[in-house]
């Protein structure tokens, strides 16, 4: 790192991947899920940049933006190869920079990896973009930590209804949790590339104390641990940019019961 103060915070990238897969990730733009994750990494840095445009390698201003590395494509059952990953990307962060709070945000495999990683020391929240979050995954390592999933309403290769349970499950296991649905969209985020671009970065400076939250999500955060699954589900389309909802001046509105 060669700014001339040491990073506040840091902001770490997981992409997807397989359920299954031995062999090292394809190079650079072969490597579509990486790619995908560019353009996220790009508007967290943009959003998180000092005033006086100076950059820290491997991220902007106050704030470092990283992207973990796999050895592995897939998840590979009880070998858990991503989680092992991020692990060790959030240990080389503590040992290069030390204490310092970090959110992890993650697609698909890279999301259930998040997830799974969130117990480490320096996790303060987890973004998860379309999450692979099998039933039967724990959630006690979410405690204490914001969670907000992103989901498609249409994604055919993860469960927007596993998604929606697993908040649910987190929120019980003591997490301030979330899910936010995305109508016409899908998996790989094309669709409505620039909500999910947009409302990731709102998300996660809202977490890193750079900016405001958007308020609905703010307040289905602060549900007790005990409320329905539906009572933290929002609707991306019922949230503008503002916190309010589109076409009108009062707040969103919540999916379900409030």
């Amino acid at each position: 790192m060669t700014g001339s103060r040491p990073p506040a915070a840091a902001v770490i990238l997981l992409h997807g991947g397989r359920e299954t897969g031995l062999g090292p990730p394809p190079p650079g733009l072969l490597n579509l899920p990486a790619v995908r994750m560019r353009p996220f990494a790009r508007a967290v840095g943009r959003a998180t940049a000092r005033d006086d445009g100076a950059i820290d390698s491997g991220g902007a201003g106050d704030v470092l933006v990283r992207t973990a590395r796999y050895a592995h494509q897939g998840w590979n059952g009880s070998r858990e190869d991503p989680l092992h990953d991020a692990l060790r990307a959030l240990d080389t962060l503590r040992r290069e920079a030390g204490e310092l709070p970090v959110v992890l945000v993650g697609h698909s495999m890279g999301a259930r990896a998040a997830l799974r990683a969130a117990g480490h020391p320096l996790v303060r929240g987890v973004v998860g973009l379309a999450p692979w979050c099998p039933a039967d995954d724990p959630v006690a390592q979410l405690a204490d930590r914001d969670v907000v999933l992103l989901h498609s309403t249409r994604d055919r290769v993860t469960s927007p209804g596993e998604s929606r349970s697993f908040t649910a499950r987190a929120r019980r296991a003591g997490a301030r949790s979330c899910l936010v649905e995305i109508r016409n969209s899908d998996h790989a985020m094309l669709r409505r590339a620039g909500a999910w671009h947009t409302l990731t970065t709102r998300i996660v400076t809202g977490l890193l104390g750079l900016g405001p939250l958007p308020e609905e999500i703010a307040t289905a955060l602060r549900l007790p641990p005990a409320a329905p699954a539906t009572h933290g589900n929002l609707d991306l389309d019922r949230l503008a940019p503002d916190g309010s909802a589109p076409g009108g001046s009062g707040p969103g509105t919540f999916i379900g019961n409030c």
